[in-house]
Formats: structure tokens, C-alpha cells, sequence
């Protein structure tokens, strides 16, 4: 087991106890709301966002328990992305997590609002928790987050991607850079940027974590793609093979696997470069980390 693998295992309770606590029980009215909350956010998520939070906190010298509700607030927010997502009107998926995706299980009247419900209380724990940080740091989070998610960041990284679907464009390059770099990276991106913030770093060190958690984005949405074409159902929790069948713009599509999975190396590398000059010659756990999700297979 790699040093990321354990640091992930040993925090994996702590960071689904802050889930189980911020998010409202299924007993509470609306009843049936927060049970498909819940059915999403607790269906066996690796959670890779809020692990980078706590990862980078511990190498910025923040500890963990001004960091767990923060770093429960982006995985809702992931978790709200993902049910959207699989809705009929974009991927029109029937599997998340080796089970029915949300809406199939309930019904997308009901995914949509768990999905803004998921969003909305994400954002609403980022600006009240945890309350020993300082308002105004909570507030540079809510600002921050706010931004990567919305039209010029995640949701505006989901239009270009629809966008490109089956009808490619010309500079279809540069346009798949542009898709995964918001749709993927700018909420990866953040998890390293929060625990910045909450450490008071600079506007140079700000940048470095951004550039860091981008390139980490980008290494784990390639390794998604090519495991869209080499992985099973099983393996992946989804449905496998789907974005060929759609004719979306991956990685794969338009460079084929060899060479996207040379793409992958490079954006290893270049994050390893920058994990170095963020903590030093050793990188910390980030090494760890960047080695786990370069070689992931689900």
C-alpha cells in the first residue's frame, strides 16, 4: 500500500463522520430529499477532494480538524456535479459507484434537487464552518469555490464538453484542454487552494497550489478516459465505454490510448515538478499522491 494509500485509509472515517454530521439525517423532513442526499454521498466515494485538502494542510502546517468541514464541503459539492451529470439531459448514465445512479433509483425530479440541495449546503458550510477559522477566510473560501464552480469554471467546463459532442471542432486540441481543465480541474484545484487559504499563504503560493491542483486534474481526468476504454462496468462503478459510443472529445478519441497515456506521464512529471517546489526536495505525500492517480485502474 502506497504512503497516499494509507494517509487516505486513516483518514477516510474522520472525513465521512464530518460528511454524516453536516449533512441533514433521512429521519428529518423532507424525508425523503435527504435520503437521496445521502444514497449519492455515501455510495462509496474514494474522496480524493477532501484527502487533498487535509494533504496539503498537513504540508502547509494546518491541522485536520479546521480542514475536515471544508474539505466535506467541496465533496458535496463533487457529489452534486456527478448527479447532474449522469441525468438524462447530459450523460444519461444508469450506473455511478457500482449502483443505480440517482435518478434511476429515485426518479430526476428528485436527482436535480438532492444535486442543488448537495450544492447549496456545500457552499453554506463553507461560509459558517469551521467556526474557529476567521470570517474573512471563510468568506476568500466561499469566493474562491464559488468561482471554480461556476459558468467560467466546472459548469462552463460541462457546456464545452456537451458542446463538442459528437460534432468536434476544429481546434478540437485546445478545446479539450479547456474542458478538462474547468470541468476537472478547477474544483480539484480548489481542495488544495482552501487549505492555502485557511494557512494564510501568499498570492504566489496561491498560484503554485492552482497550478499544482490543475495539473493534478489533468492526470486524473486522462487516467479517467483511457480507463473509459480499457476498464469494465465492474471495475469502474459506471458504465464502461460510453464516451466512445457518444463520440464525446477524450483523450483517447483524439490522440488514442498509447499516446494519451504518454500525455498522462508528462502530467505526472509536471506535477511532481511542482509538488517539489511547494514543500521542498522530499514533496512530502505529494509524490505518493501523483503515483496513486497516475496508476489507478477504477
Amino acid at each position: 500500500m502506497s504512503e497516499f494509500a494509507r494517509f487516505l485509509k486513516h483518514h477516510l472515517p474522520a472525513i465521512n463522520q464530518a460528511l454524516d454530521t453536516l449533512v441533514p439525517p433521512a429521519t428529518e423532513a423532507p424525508e425523503r430529499l435527504h435520503e437521496a442526499m445521502r444514497y449519492s454521498l455515501f455510495a462509496g466515494g474514494k474522496r480524493i477532494r477532501p484527502a487533498l485538502t487535509l494533504l496539503t494542510g498537513k504540508e502547509l502546517g494546518v491541522e485536520d480538524g479546521p480542514l475536515l468541514s471544508g474539505g466535506a464541503a467541496l465533496e458535496m459539492i463533487h457529489t452534486y456535479s456527478l448527479i447532474h451529470d449522469d441525468l438524462p439531459a447530459l450523460d444519461n448514465d444508469d450506473l455511478r459507484r457500482g449502483r443505480p445512479t440517482l435518478h434511476r433509483r429515485f426518479d430526476e425530479a428528485m436527482a436535480i434537487l438532492a444535486g442543488d440541495s448537495l450544492l447549496t449546503l456545500g457552499l453554506t458550510v463553507l461560509a459558517a464552518e469551521p467556526p474557529q477559522v476567521a470570517a474573512e477566510k471563510r468568506l476568500r473560501a466561499v469566493e474562491m469555490v464559488g468561482r471554480a464552480i461556476g459558468s467560467r469554471g466546472m459548469i462552463g467546463g460541462q457546456i464545452a464538453d456537451l458542446e463538442a459532442e459528437r460534432q468536434w471542432p476544429d481546434d478540437a486540441a485546445a478545446v479539450l484542454a479547456t474542458i478538462h481543465r474547468h470541468k476537472t480541474g478547477d474544483l480539484l484545484a480548489s481542495s488544495l487552494r482552501l487549505a492555502g487559504i485557511y494557512a494564510g499563504v501568499s498570492e504566489g503560493e496561491d498560484v503554485l497550489l492552482d497550478e499544482l491542483g490543475h495539473h493534478i486534474g489533468l492526470m486524473f481526468q486522462i487516467a479517467d478516459d483511457i480507463l473509459d476504454v480499457e476498464g469494465t462496468s465492474g471495475d469502474l462503478g459506471k458504465t464502461a465505454g460510453k464516451d466512445a459510443v457518444a463520440r464525446k472529445l477524450t483523450f483517447p478519441g483524439l490522440f488514442g490510448v498509447e499516446e494519451s497515456k504518454a500525455r498522462l506521464l508528462q502530467a505526472r512529471d509536471r506535477a511532481l515538478g511542482l509538488a517539489g517546489r511547494l514543500t521542498g526536495a522530499s514533496g512530502g505525500l505529494f509524490p505518493s499522491l501523483i503515483h496513486y492517480l497516475s496508476t489507478r485502474d477504477r
